[in-house]
């Protein structure tokens, strides 16, 4: 009889270089606010979180400091910078003028679009269910993401990636400070999903900049 044959021989799966470890382990923590704005962070502290030297998490901080994260005070640490009221106007500026274009762009939607978006609502019905406010957030974002990129237009989509992580910070924020605006904000997606289903493209504008424009007053505590 053959021998039988041997089972192939896996490659060890390589673990990402100790600056980029370090880089995800405070990004994260920073991003759905574990290392909240004003939290002074220390080289020693964070290389014995992660189990690195010092050297990798000087890299990671340069980096973080470099996309306005954080602040580096020679001999004393990193500050995690508070999200400011004219970071907050911006942001919502910019996702207005991008979401209320992209809506009406991407109506009459698909059947991949609508099945996407059904599935995403579902999920995060489920993550605020337990209670994952992170999960929730990054649902949220990537629910409105879907309809950017189906717009058909990849400079946009790629602008509007890059509001991804100040989106998710102030996404946990809101949440952590009005706990029921999560059941709102899952209602007002469904909304924007019935008016994209109807291949309403001003109503679903509509929502759109009703929805997006109450982060603004939601984050600075001035909801009614």
């Amino acid at each position: 009889m053959p021998a039988p044959a041997a089972s192939p021989v896996r490659p060890p799966v390589k673990r990402p270089p100790a600056a980029e470890r370090v880089y995800t382990h405070i990004k994260e923590a920073v991003l759905d606010r574990r290392y909240e704005g004003g939290t002074l962070l220390t080289e020693g502290d964070l290389a014995d979180a992660v189990g690195v030297s010092r050297t990798p998490v000087r890299e990671a901080l340069l980096r973080l400091e470099v996309e306005g994260l954080i602040k580096l005070y020679p001999k004393k640490g990193a500050l995690v910078l508070a999200v400011s009221a004219q970071e907050i106007a911006d942001v919502v500026e910019t996702r207005l003028l991008v979401e209320e274009f992209a809506v009406r762009r991407a109506v009459p939607a698909s059947a991949k679009l609508i099945a996407r978006l059904e599935e995403l609502l579902e999920e995060q019905r489920q993550m605020s269910e337990a209670g994952d406010l992170a999960a929730v957030s990054v649902k949220d974002r990537c629910f409105h993401a879907e309809i950017v990129r189906h717009a058909g237009n990849e400079i946009l989509s790629r602008l509007y990636d890059q509001l991804r992580d100040r989106q998710l910070r102030m996404g946990v924020a809101v949440m952590e400070a009005h706990p029921g605006r999560i059941a709102a904000n899952i209602a007002e997606h469904g909304e924007l999903l019935d008016a994209i289903r109807a291949g309403d493209a001003d109503g679903a504008a509509h929502v759109v900049r009703r929805h997006v424009s109450r982060v603004k007053v939601l984050v600075r505590g001035e909801d009614r």
